[in-house]
């Protein structure tokens, strides 16, 4: 399965925003951490004056006595039963979130001559205000995340308008249109500017490349097809003279052979040069059903000197579009390959609706290790030629570049079965 790969501005985006999310987090913890430190100074720095000057006090006037208010009260431990449970156990220093009959108190512990000063201030409402505060902090933060978040988006997609332009025209390039150039937008920067200069050379340097290859192809499709042609007609002028000694004609005929051998080999060398886009509009219709039987018909003289049988299963209908002469190359040599390795039993041909070909020969089959040597030579795009048809591996590289599917399964001491599928 294909991986799905994210755009680079959906990674800028969440780039941005994570890291805009974490900044107002760390914003928000320290500014929680400083509130909270400077909120324990100031009611350390609070308790302790009011307790120093209640001490100074008494000790001035040893009859002054601390008068409770609605929002601070002192409690002395030798008082028995004046102090609160929740304060009985408190160490000195400032406890600060004690709740005392459902208020809430910050509390100053202080030991003085073998007992405690409990002074408790209620801080109720002000933990009520700097809750809705925290509240507010809160809201603010993510209605500035937000913010950022809209006001990112539109500078990333702003920033990124210029390479989503070029990437679009890259996208848009056709290998079968020359010509073709990236435009340099006004918005693009010096890098982008680069880049679509450097692109723009490497497909001016590849339209004059595929013109050469193209004037190379025409010109030897005419110089290799026009010899050939005239040693075919030549050939076959030759054969209708009656008067031809036999071994003159068996000569001749080993050259018309060999004529349409090369013209074979000539095609297929072609088709391997064109861009199988260019073919498939040059296809033709073809009944695989009727068109099999005639390849079968064609090499049955290959099995002369043979104790061979080459049979038919019955065929369902099938069409496909493909290049003739090609189909009609690739399935004879596949069914010479198949006599040519095997002496004795029965070849059987067959046909799958889904356009599969299937011959089965009783040769002597092969090993699991002949069959990776030929897809090394497949994979290598060489191999040697055996036989007097055309090499297995340009056959297999011509199937691979129209699409067709082509498979070897090895039956040892039985033969082997070759597969070939038109469509993918």
């Amino acid at each position: 399965m294909a991986r799905i790969r994210s755009g680079l501005r959906q990674r800028m985006l969440a780039g941005l925003l994570g890291y805009a999310v974490l900044l107002t987090m760390a914003v928000y913890v320290h500014g929680s951490i400083i509130n909270e430190h400077a909120e324990n100074l100031v009611w350390q720095s609070l308790l302790d004056n009011e307790l120093d000057h209640f001490l100074e006090r008494h000790r001035i006037d040893p009859d002054f006595h601390w008068v409770d208010t609605d929002s601070m009260v002192l409690y002395d431990s030798r008082e028995s039963g004046a102090v609160p449970s929740e304060l009985l156990n408190l160490s000195a220093g400032v406890h600060d979130g004690i709740r005392i009959r459902g208020s809430e108190r910050v509390v100053m512990v202080r030991k003085e001559n073998g007992h405690s000063l409990i002074l408790a201030l209620d801080i109720t409402d002000l933990e009520a205000r700097e809750e809705d505060m925290t509240l507010t902090v809160v809201g603010s933060a993510l209605a500035l995340i937000l913010l950022l978040a809209l006001a990112i988006a539109w500078g990333v997609s702003k920033l990124l308008r210029p390479l989503s332009l070029m990437a679009k025209d890259i996208g848009d390039l056709r290998p079968d249109q020359p010509g073709q150039r990236v435009r340099i937008h006004d918005s693009a920067s010096s890098e982008l500017v680069v880049i679509a200069e450097a692109l723009n050379d490497y497909l001016q340097r590849n339209d004059r490349f595929v013109e050469r290859e193209r004037v190379f192809i025409d010109s030897a499709s005419h110089e290799l097809r026009t010899p050939i042609a005239l040693i075919g007609g030549a050939s076959s002028i030759a054969l209708e003279d009656l008067e031809l000694s036999t071994k003159a004609r068996h000569q001749l005929q080993r050259i018309h052979r060999t004529v349409k051998a090369v013209e074979q080999l000539i095609a297929l060398l072609l088709v391997l040069a064109k861009d199988p886009q260019r073919l498939a509009r040059a296809s033709d219709r073809i009944a695989l059903d009727q068109l099999l039987p005639e390849i079968v018909d064609d090499h049955r003289h290959l099995t002369s000197g043979k104790d061979l049988l080459l049979t038919i299963d019955p065929l369902p209908a099938c069409e496909i579009t493909a290049p003739l002469p090609i189909v009609q190359t690739t399935i004879g040599n596949l069914l010479r390959n198949a006599i040519e390795n095997s002496d004795r039993g029965e070849i059987f041909v067959r046909l799958g609706e889904d356009a599969l070909v299937t011959i089965d020969d009783p040769g002597h089959g092969m090993s699991p290790e002949e069959i990776s040597v030929i897809y090394a030579q497949i994979a290598r795009g060489g191999g040697e030629r055996r036989g007097g048809g055309i090499g297995i591996d340009l056959i297999s590289r011509i199937c691979e570049h129209l699409g067709w599917h082509l498979e070897f399964f090895s039956r040892p001491s039985t033969g082997t079965r070759t597969t070939l599928r038109f469509r993918k």
